[in-house]
């Protein structure tokens, strides 16, 4: 991918844009058929798209530099939290059709609690993931063969930040699954189940991101 300025508002709208439908799909959840602690295992619907923002900060910190990706970060935020604003507007404005209303709360409802933990864990994972992946890249001098070392390692690091300050937050206080010795073992299943899923993810993107930076040269120390 070539260093210009199309190409840099390009992965800013895809990390936008897929921060914002992580949060529109994560009431999905599926089922993967594993379990741990004899508990199944089930995953939001969030799982894919929101792992596309790591890959796509990556790739903006390779070729722009932490600025840009720290500056991506801050767009995403931002984008997060106007479509929450936007959201509960129109859940309070009245529906022509009770069981439409219903459909709407059931999907798109906010919960505070999961709305706390969900920018807790964004920024901290997402913070962390620029943070990391430079300061490992730069122990290494940006040694082009050893980019999946910072790719990897800043995305399975910060996956898992984003997977316990969520759960924890939003299921251990929110739903009270820290005084339930029962609901600590599967908020532990939960946790072990969804962060295995995105350390493969973390691993299935190495490809893309050597595919996307094969020819560029990424800006040094910013």
């Amino acid at each position: 991918m070539k260093k210009t300025e199309h190409n840099l508002r390009l992965l800013t709208v895809l990390f936008v844009v897929s921060l914002v439908i992580s949060n529109v799909v994560t009431s999905k959840l599926f089922r993967t058929g594993l379990t741990i602690f004899g508990t199944d295992i089930t995953l939001p619907g969030a799982v894919l798209c929101y792992a596309a923002t790591f890959l796509a900060t990556d790739v903006i910190g390779e070729i722009w530099g932490k600025q840009e990706a720290d500056k991506t970060v801050k767009y995403g935020l931002f984008g997060q939290v106007i479509s929450v604003i936007w959201i509960i507007l129109t859940q309070y404005i009245p529906a022509a059709d009770s069981s439409m209303q219903e459909a709407y709360e059931k999907l798109l409802g906010q919960n505070v609690v999961f709305v706390i933990g969900s920018l807790v864990a964004y920024l901290a994972s997402q913070k962390w993931d620029v943070y990391i992946f430079h300061k490992i890249r730069s122990r290494f001098d940006g040694a082009g063969k050893k980019r999946w070392i910072w790719n990897n390692l800043s995305t399975m690091t910060s996956q898992m930040i984003d997977t316990i300050l969520f759960s924890c937050i939003s299921f251990g206080f929110g739903f009270g699954w820290f005084w339930d010795s029962g609901k600590r073992r599967m908020l532990l299943a939960m946790m072990l189940g969804q962060y295995c899923y995105k350390f493969l993810l973390a691993v299935l993107d190495t490809p893309f991101f050597y595919l996307l930076t094969r020819k560029s040269r990424a800006v040094q120390g910013k």
